[in-house]
């Protein structure tokens, strides 16, 4: 088989491929990246970061308290469950995860779900309002050299 007829693996968040990992318990499953992943010949690698670092499903909704994704990454931000919780830890340890099982599965990009605390790509929750910024895994992913996109740049 040539190199051409293997699937390139790509990191996704596992929601939108109908998995029940959102902190309300439900998927977001998207047929637009179903579509995608078949049409370009992609391996989906699913992923939910905050299940990877420990948090149970369902579990507390969580929001950028300040700053985004790159400023917790680099200790100067802050994500906070609804009940008040600091999540910082928990979102650094899962994005840490997510990107070792990118780099053990060979992943140079990811589809990631946008808004999600761990996942924005683009846009994020900061308290109730919709705010430009990338969650903790997004930034870490970024960082760390891998090409993101969410399912809405599909």
């Amino acid at each position: 088989m040539s190199k051409n007829n293997l699937c390139q693996p790509v990191l996704v968040s596992a929601c939108l491929l109908g998995l029940p990992t959102r902190y309300d318990g439900k998927a977001k499953r998207s047929q637009a990246v179903i579509d995608y992943l078949q049409r370009e010949k992609l391996m989906p690698v699913p992923v939910c970061p905050e299940q990877l670092a420990g948090m149970t499903t369902p579990r507390a909704k969580t929001a950028f308290h300040s700053g985004d994704g790159h400023d917790v990454v680099h200790g100067v931000g802050s994500v906070v469950s609804e009940i008040g919780q600091p999540m910082n830890d928990v979102f650094r340890r899962g994005a840490q995860l997510a990107l070792q099982v990118a780099r053990l599965c060979g992943c140079q990009r990811a589809l990631l779900k946008e808004r999600s605390p761990s996942c924005g790509v683009h846009r994020i929750y900061r308290g109730n309002e919709q705010v430009p910024g990338a969650g903790v895994t997004a930034a870490l992913l970024i960082e760390a050299g891998i090409e993101i996109i969410s399912e809405e740049d599909l």
